[in-house]
């Protein structure tokens, strides 16, 4: 009994292992978020920003002049008291320490303006977070339509197949004509340079899905897809144009920017008004006092350089930002429009295909399998029947992909899920 549980143990974790091994769409992005390099490096960008707001806090450092030192005596050096031990009584010297102070606010002025470019950061990492998840989300749709026709054309071939062995024999025994073989042939090396071509772009959008999400081990059998809706349409038009471009990225960014410009404007005008530098000093023996201490203050008189010209080109560059955005937001609008619309007609025409679900197709086609070799349809009428019914399959599975790929990019340009 001891071996027994231990044997059902051992099948529940091989188990386990192999369902661990199926991956839906939520698991690639999973892992897409977690390993993607890409999005690793992105996020490096964020912290150097956060680092460049805590070096914009800093004040600036004051600055320590020593002058003034004497290496020898002349005649005519009055004697000092002593600097330290026996030494020291011609030597002189002045120390002055000296520290910048800014006016009108200049720091939080560039730590606000820091504080912007690292918004923009953010966004940056967000806009590439979308637009990769976007790539495997379109990605994931292609693999699956590449499923479906690789299952479909795997039933035709193993029909031609079958048909290509029962001709060959027909017509060693004179039975069938060689012509009839030879266009049972020729279709099925046609459908063979065609699954060859399929299996070549799924190797292609595998790796993309594998560099993606760095899983090494993916194959198209370990891909689970869910069933299909045609109902996507209704997550969107519940909404209005406004809310769904509110979380646009661009238009955000728009936003940062002018928020950005805004404030280097501010800091342009702020740069009219001078700095202080104060200063305090000591002099040894270089005054009518042996021992000076005083202070002082230094500032630019603002007579010929009111900073003008800086702050014209901050406002031009403000204005220039707001047209950017105006024209963008214009350009969104349309598009969304356009998705919309392509949507739902794309919901319209899948709606009037009747298309063949799990064992039909094959069913389908056995039928009329039976129906060539009652001699109720010709060889051609088979053929062309099978090649219609293939491409109206093909059409429907590439429908459905567009369909898809333009629900992501609806979901794309508002920036979040619905």
């Amino acid at each position: 009994m001891v071996y027994i549980g231990y044997v059902i143990m051992i099948l529940f974790g091989l188990l386990g292992v192999v369902q661990a091994q199926i991956y839906t769409l939520s698991d690639l992005e999973s892992h897409f978020v977690q390993n993607n390099a890409l999005l690793i490096a992105s996020k490096y960008n964020i912290a150097k920003e956060e680092a460049k707001i805590v070096q914009e806090k800093l004040w600036s450092n004051p600055t320590l002049n020593i002058s003034e030192i004497n290496m020898w005596k002349n005649p005519s050096s009055e004697t000092l008291p002593y600097l330290f031990g026996r030494y020291g009584q011609a030597q002189q010297i002045a120390v002055e320490l000296e520290q910048l102070v800014e006016t009108a606010g200049k720091r939080k002025k560039r730590i606000a303006i820091q504080s912007l470019e690292r918004n923009n950061a953010l966004l940056d990492y967000e806009e590439l977070l979308r637009e990769l998840k976007k790539q495997l989300r379109q990605t994931f749709n292609h693999l699956e339509r590449i499923k479906q026709e690789d299952m479909q054309l795997n039933d035709i071939i193993r029909l031609f197949e079958q048909l290509h062995e029962q001709y060959k024999r027909q017509s060693e025994k004179q039975h069938v004509s060689m012509t009839d073989y030879y266009r049972i042939q020729s279709e099925l090396v046609g459908l063979q340079k065609e699954k060859v071509e399929l299996e070549s772009e799924m190797v292609e959008h595998l790796h993309r899905l594998k560099v993606l999400t760095q899983l090494p081990d993916l194959t198209l059998d370990k891909l689970r897809f869910a069933d299909s809706t045609t109902d996507l349409s209704t997550r969107v038009s519940v909404r209005s144009i406004d809310t769904l471009l509110a979380q646009h990225i661009g238009l955000r960014r728009q936003t940062n920017t002018l928020d950005l410009l805004e404030k280097q404007v501010e800091l342009e005008r702020a740069h009219r008004m001078p700095d202080f530098t104060f200063q305090l000093n000591y002099d040894r023996g270089g005054n009518i006092m042996r021992d000076f201490i005083g202070v002082g203050v230094s500032f630019d008189l603002p007579v010929f350089n009111t900073n003008k010209g800086n702050i014209k080109a901050a406002q031009y560059g403000l204005e220039q930002e707001r047209s950017h955005r105006t024209y963008m937001q214009t350009e969104l609008e349309h598009e969304v429009i356009r998705l919309q619309t392509q949507l739902r007609g794309y919901e319209i025409s899948l709606a009037k295909w009747n298309v063949q679900q799990g064992e039909q197709p094959h069913a389908l086609l056995e039928k009329y399998k039976k129906h060539l070799q009652e001699k109720q349809v010709t060889l051609l009428e088979f053929i062309d029947f099978a090649d219609a019914f293939r491409q109206a399959e093909k059409a429907y599975w590439s429908l459905f992909q567009d369909y898809k790929n333009t629900y992501e990019e609806l979901q794309y340009i508002a920036g979040r899920d619905f």
